[in-house]
Protein backbone atom coordinates (compact mmCIF):
# COMPACT_ATOMS: atom_id res chain seq x y z
CA UNK A 1 0.00 0.00 0.00
CA UNK A 2 1.29 3.08 -0.78
CA UNK A 3 1.09 6.19 1.73
CA UNK A 4 -1.45 8.75 1.93
CA UNK A 5 -0.50 12.15 -0.42
CA UNK A 6 -0.42 15.85 0.51
CA UNK A 7 -3.64 17.77 -0.62
CA UNK A 8 -2.20 21.25 -2.03
CA UNK A 9 -5.20 23.66 -2.09
CA UNK A 10 -5.04 26.17 -5.38
CA UNK A 11 -6.24 28.86 -3.75
CA UNK A 12 -4.59 31.62 -5.43
CA UNK A 13 -7.07 32.69 -8.28
CA UNK A 14 -8.57 36.09 -9.21
CA UNK A 15 -11.86 35.28 -8.71
CA UNK A 16 -12.23 37.51 -12.06
CA UNK A 17 -15.46 36.19 -13.11
CA UNK A 18 -17.56 37.15 -9.90
CA UNK A 19 -17.45 40.68 -10.98
CA UNK A 20 -15.91 41.64 -7.62
CA UNK A 21 -17.04 39.45 -5.44
CA UNK A 22 -14.31 36.87 -4.24
CA UNK A 23 -16.02 33.46 -4.28
CA UNK A 24 -13.93 31.70 -1.82
CA UNK A 25 -15.37 34.08 0.92
CA UNK A 26 -18.85 33.22 0.12
CA UNK A 27 -20.18 31.23 2.97
CA UNK A 28 -21.59 27.74 2.64
CA UNK A 29 -23.37 26.85 6.25
CA UNK A 30 -21.79 29.81 7.47
CA UNK A 31 -18.02 29.22 6.80
CA UNK A 32 -16.21 30.53 4.19
CA UNK A 33 -15.73 28.44 1.12
CA UNK A 34 -11.66 28.82 1.79
CA UNK A 35 -11.96 27.89 5.29
CA UNK A 36 -14.74 24.94 4.39
CA UNK A 37 -11.73 23.65 1.66
CA UNK A 38 -8.64 23.69 4.27
CA UNK A 39 -10.52 22.57 6.93
CA UNK A 40 -12.00 19.18 4.89
CA UNK A 41 -7.96 18.79 3.82
CA UNK A 42 -6.80 18.81 7.15
CA UNK A 43 -9.78 16.73 8.38
CA UNK A 44 -7.90 13.85 6.11
CA UNK A 45 -4.18 14.70 6.29
CA UNK A 46 -2.04 16.88 8.34
CA UNK A 47 -0.15 17.86 5.05
CA UNK A 48 -1.90 20.16 3.56
CA UNK A 49 0.00 23.02 1.28
CA UNK A 50 -2.44 26.07 0.53
CA UNK A 51 -1.49 28.22 -2.25
CA UNK A 52 -2.33 31.93 -1.60
CA UNK A 53 -1.84 35.36 -3.12
CA UNK A 54 0.39 37.76 -0.93
CA UNK A 55 -1.43 40.16 1.86
CA UNK A 56 -4.97 38.06 0.59
CA UNK A 57 -8.02 38.76 2.84
CA UNK A 58 -8.65 34.93 2.51
CA UNK A 59 -5.82 34.45 4.64
CA UNK A 60 -7.63 36.37 7.41
CA UNK A 61 -10.06 33.80 7.64
CA UNK A 62 -7.59 30.80 8.10
CA UNK A 63 -7.05 31.74 11.25
CA UNK A 64 -4.24 29.21 13.37
CA UNK A 65 -5.58 26.25 10.72
CA UNK A 66 -2.40 23.65 10.44
CA UNK A 67 -1.83 24.16 6.44
CA UNK A 68 1.58 25.51 5.19
CA UNK A 69 0.90 28.60 3.24
CA UNK A 70 3.01 29.36 0.09
CA UNK A 71 2.52 32.49 -1.45
CA UNK A 72 1.86 32.93 -5.12
CA UNK A 73 2.38 36.48 -6.63
CA UNK A 74 1.37 34.69 -10.34
CA UNK A 75 -2.64 34.33 -10.28
CA UNK A 76 -1.66 31.72 -13.07
CA UNK A 77 -2.88 27.98 -12.28
CA UNK A 78 0.60 26.52 -13.32
CA UNK A 79 2.45 29.35 -10.58
CA UNK A 80 0.34 28.01 -7.84
CA UNK A 81 0.78 24.57 -9.28
CA UNK A 82 4.42 24.87 -9.26
CA UNK A 83 4.50 26.76 -5.80
CA UNK A 84 2.32 23.95 -4.07
CA UNK A 85 4.52 21.31 -5.67
CA UNK A 86 7.44 22.74 -4.80
CA UNK A 87 7.05 23.42 -1.08
CA UNK A 88 5.58 19.08 -1.12
CA UNK A 89 7.70 16.28 0.50
CA UNK A 90 5.29 13.61 0.34
CA UNK A 91 5.39 10.65 -2.19
CA UNK A 92 1.97 12.14 -3.99
CA UNK A 93 0.12 15.51 -4.01
CA UNK A 94 -3.54 15.42 -4.39
CA UNK A 95 -4.12 18.86 -6.04
CA UNK A 96 -7.66 20.69 -4.91
CA UNK A 97 -9.29 23.66 -6.99
CA UNK A 98 -11.17 25.56 -3.68
CA UNK A 99 -13.54 26.97 -5.68
CA UNK A 100 -15.23 22.93 -5.77
CA UNK A 101 -17.78 23.44 -2.68
CA UNK A 102 -18.98 19.53 -3.13
CA UNK A 103 -15.32 18.69 -2.26
CA UNK A 104 -15.59 17.60 1.28
CA UNK A 105 -13.51 15.92 4.17
CA UNK A 106 -15.56 12.64 2.49
CA UNK A 107 -14.53 13.18 -0.57
CA UNK A 108 -11.11 13.66 -0.59
CA UNK A 109 -10.48 10.88 1.94
CA UNK A 110 -12.42 8.30 -0.31
CA UNK A 111 -9.64 9.57 -3.03
CA UNK A 112 -6.62 9.27 -0.19
CA UNK A 113 -7.63 5.90 0.52
CA UNK A 114 -8.32 4.89 -3.41
CA UNK A 115 -4.71 6.30 -4.00
CA UNK A 116 -2.84 4.43 -1.32
CA UNK A 117 -4.76 1.27 -3.29
CA UNK A 118 -3.94 2.00 -6.27
CA UNK A 119 -0.83 1.74 -8.73
CA UNK A 120 -0.94 3.76 -11.39
CA UNK A 121 0.71 7.32 -11.60
CA UNK A 122 -2.09 9.57 -11.40
CA UNK A 123 -5.62 9.19 -9.68
CA UNK A 124 -8.27 11.42 -11.32
CA UNK A 125 -11.88 11.94 -9.37
CA UNK A 126 -15.05 11.52 -11.47
CA UNK A 127 -18.58 12.71 -11.24
CA UNK A 128 -20.94 9.85 -10.59
CA UNK A 129 -21.50 8.96 -13.84
CA UNK A 130 -17.35 8.90 -14.96
CA UNK A 131 -17.58 12.21 -16.05
CA UNK A 132 -13.47 13.17 -15.54
CA UNK A 133 -12.81 16.13 -12.96
CA UNK A 134 -11.10 17.34 -9.88
CA UNK A 135 -9.27 16.72 -7.70
CA UNK A 136 -6.29 14.73 -9.21
CA UNK A 137 -3.91 13.40 -7.53
CA UNK A 138 -0.17 12.98 -8.85
CA UNK A 139 3.34 10.91 -7.88
CA UNK A 140 6.43 11.77 -7.05
CA UNK A 141 7.46 10.60 -10.38
CA UNK A 142 5.29 13.30 -12.14
CA UNK A 143 6.56 16.55 -10.11
CA UNK A 144 9.45 17.48 -12.72
CA UNK A 145 6.48 17.64 -15.20
CA UNK A 146 4.12 19.36 -12.93
CA UNK A 147 6.96 22.18 -12.18
CA UNK A 148 7.58 22.68 -16.02
CA UNK A 149 4.04 23.91 -16.36
CA UNK A 150 3.57 27.16 -17.63
CA UNK A 151 0.65 29.64 -18.60
CA UNK A 152 -3.40 29.60 -16.93
CA UNK A 153 -3.85 25.79 -17.37
CA UNK A 154 -3.48 22.69 -15.18
CA UNK A 155 -2.51 19.56 -15.80
CA UNK A 156 -4.66 18.19 -18.62
CA UNK A 157 -1.42 17.01 -20.76
CA UNK A 158 0.06 15.60 -18.24
CA UNK A 159 -2.65 13.43 -16.90
CA UNK A 160 -3.16 12.57 -21.31
CA UNK A 161 0.31 11.51 -20.96
CA UNK A 162 0.00 9.00 -18.27
CA UNK A 163 -1.74 5.77 -17.04
CA UNK A 164 -4.76 7.67 -14.74
CA UNK A 165 -7.40 5.38 -12.49
CA UNK A 166 -10.30 7.16 -11.64
CA UNK A 167 -12.10 7.57 -8.50
CA UNK A 168 -16.10 7.96 -8.88
CA UNK A 169 -17.74 10.67 -6.42
CA UNK A 170 -21.16 11.34 -5.49
CA UNK A 171 -23.21 13.11 -8.14
CA UNK A 172 -21.60 16.00 -10.04
CA UNK A 173 -18.91 16.91 -7.21
CA UNK A 174 -15.82 16.22 -9.26
CA UNK A 175 -17.31 18.65 -11.90
CA UNK A 176 -18.90 21.23 -9.77
CA UNK A 177 -16.90 24.30 -9.70
CA UNK A 178 -18.24 27.62 -9.14
CA UNK A 179 -16.89 30.55 -11.01
CA UNK A 180 -20.11 33.37 -11.31
CA UNK A 181 -22.54 35.13 -9.21
CA UNK A 182 -25.08 33.72 -10.82
CA UNK A 183 -23.45 29.66 -10.81
CA UNK A 184 -23.34 30.33 -7.26
CA UNK A 185 -26.66 31.84 -7.02
CA UNK A 186 -27.90 28.73 -8.86
CA UNK A 187 -26.26 26.40 -6.62
CA UNK A 188 -27.08 27.99 -2.96
CA UNK A 189 -30.63 27.61 -4.43
CA UNK A 190 -30.56 24.35 -5.26
CA UNK A 191 -29.57 23.41 -2.11
CA UNK A 192 -32.21 25.44 -0.20
CA UNK A 193 -29.69 27.80 1.09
Amino acid sequence: MRAPPAILILAAGSSSRMRGTDKLLVEIDGTPLILRATRAALGVTGDVILALPPNSDRRAWLGDTAARIVEVPDRAMSASIRAGVAACDAEAVLIHLADMPEIDARALAKLSTAWMEGSAPILRATDADGTAGQPVIFHRDLFPELLALTGDIGARDIIARHDVENCPLPGKAATTDLDTPEAWAAWLAARGA
